[in-house]
């Protein structure tokens, strides 16, 4: 893995982090303690996935974890998996899904790690039913600088098992997960599509549809305005009771170049949202989907990051507890829409009320809302402020793994248990987002 490549996903900040390459687990903890003494401190980097600063070390060394991508052992009559924190959520689906067993939970990509769907404590379309993906971790070895290797459950070190499921991958190196599946009767997703008028379709749709659907999500147009405020497309699913457990080969497109100016900007994104609002007939429109168009639809274009241009892109995704969710999402896209500085990728989604065993897990009984806004400095910074104002009000939080721009003030308000996250941190590992939300 070549130095150069090794940045967040939204290229922002522009950070290129420094590492040499790392294939077995036996020498995780001799590069540990190379990378203390020569740098001070370092951080893993799974598969370059998250969005922001999180996943960069304070010192821009890191140990480069994708090396690390063995299957260590399967249980395939109860569906357990154990492999190496290098492999990625795309590898464990191509492995299980023929067996008949699916990831509980999944975000919108396959190309991140196991170490890193741990560490981000990543949640889905189906946080409603499922919860995050640590409340399907069953035991996970981590690597300290400062003691022995120690294996984790939810009985057996308790405390670093709670710290590390979201993490940040601050409490050491994630050597191996091992996982509980979910058994599927097929490998296509049941769906049923419809546009809503706007936010309160979305909340009345979403509270009743949960009750009877795995799955979950809505596009939303950020720049509609008055009785269109929120209007978009919701998607809802099961797993299909009949049909086979194949893998249909996706075409795959490519972005080959970071843009030199990014095409997204106030006319393109309401020219979009437009054409893809009215795309969507009147009516629910059945259909049956592979579990790479349902789950991954951004995933069949390849470098989709570098169509945001040589700055990058931040996402700005916050959850907003039940009561006060219609409110404060009604004020928050009539600011985005008012600042005319909207995103292709908005998404609306309903969180449930399972918790997870994870210390800071972003998710919390509501509903969550992000996009994606070209880097421009002066208008996020002032946006963001605003939205980030109206998210505190409300009692919601961010979501650190998609985070380039938190106050410390909101993270530690948001996040209370920071502190026992903080106690618990091995001194030899230390994220850019930690020393931005916490020294400092």
């Amino acid at each position: 893995m070549c130095a150069s490549t090794l940045r967040s996903w939204g290229r922002y900040p522009n950070a290129p982090q420094s590492s040499e390459p790392l294939a077995w687990r036996d020498s995780i903890r001799a590069r540990l303690a190379d990378a203390s003494t020569r740098v001070g401190t370092t951080l893993a980097f799974g598969n370059g996935r998250s969005y922001g600063d999180s996943c960069l070390a304070a010192t821009d060394h890191v140990l480069p974890m994708r090396g690390l991508a063995r299957f260590i052992g399967a249980d395939w009559t109860n569906g357990v998996v154990r492999a190496e924190a290098g492999v990625t959520l795309g590898e464990v689906l191509a492995l299980s899904l023929p067996r008949g067993w699916m990831l509980p939970v999944t975000p919108g990509t396959q190309f991140a790690t196991l170490g890193g769907a741990v560490a981000n404590d990543v949640h889905g379309k189906n946080h409603h039913v499922r919860g995050t993906f640590g409340c399907h971790v069953l035991r996970l070895s981590l690597l300290r600088s400062d003691r022995a290797p120690l294996e984790c459950a939810p009985d057996e070190e308790t405390a670093l098992f709670r710290a590390t499921i979201g993490g940040l991958g601050l409490t050491g190196v994630i050597e191996w997960v091992e996982l509980q599946l979910m058994p599927v009767q097929s490998s296509h997703i049941a769906v049923s599509r419809l546009r809503y008028a706007n936010l309160d379709e979305f909340l009345a749709l979403s509270r009743g549809r949960d009750a009877t659907n795995e799955y979950g999500v809505a596009w939303v147009d950020c720049l509609a305005r008055g009785a269109a405020l929120g209007r978009g497309v919701y998607t809802c699913g099961n797993h299909a009771n009949d049909g086979d457990f194949s893998l249909p080969a996706r075409r795959v497109r490519s972005v080959p170049f970071v843009m030199p100016v990014s095409p997204v900007n106030a006319f393109t994104v309401r020219l979009f949202n437009q054409l893809y609002y009215r795309r969507q007939r009147p009516g629910i429109e059945l259909a049956r989907m592979d579990p790479a168009s349902f789950f991954y639809p951004l995933d069949s274009i390849r470098n989709w990051n570098r169509i945001y241009g040589r700055r990058g892109f931040q996402q700005h995704q916050c959850v907003i507890p039940e009561a006060n969710a219609r409110d404060a999402l009604r004020v928050m896209l009539r600011t985005i829409s008012a600042s005319a500085n909207g995103s292709f990728l908005a998404v609306l989604k309903r969180c449930g009320a399972l918790a997870s065993p994870g210390l800071i897990s972003f998710p919390m009984r509501g509903v969550s809302l992000a996009l994606d806004f070209p880097q421009e400095e002066r208008r996020n910074t002032a946006l963001f402020a605003r939205l980030d104002a109206i998210v505190a009000e409300a009692g919601g939080r961010l979501y650190p793994a998609k985070d380039a721009h938190m106050s410390g003030e909101h993270f530690r308000t948001a996040y209370p248990a920071w502190q026992e996250l903080e106690r618990l941190r091995d001194p030899a590992l230390m994220s850019r987002f930690w020393k931005r939300t916490t020294q400092t």
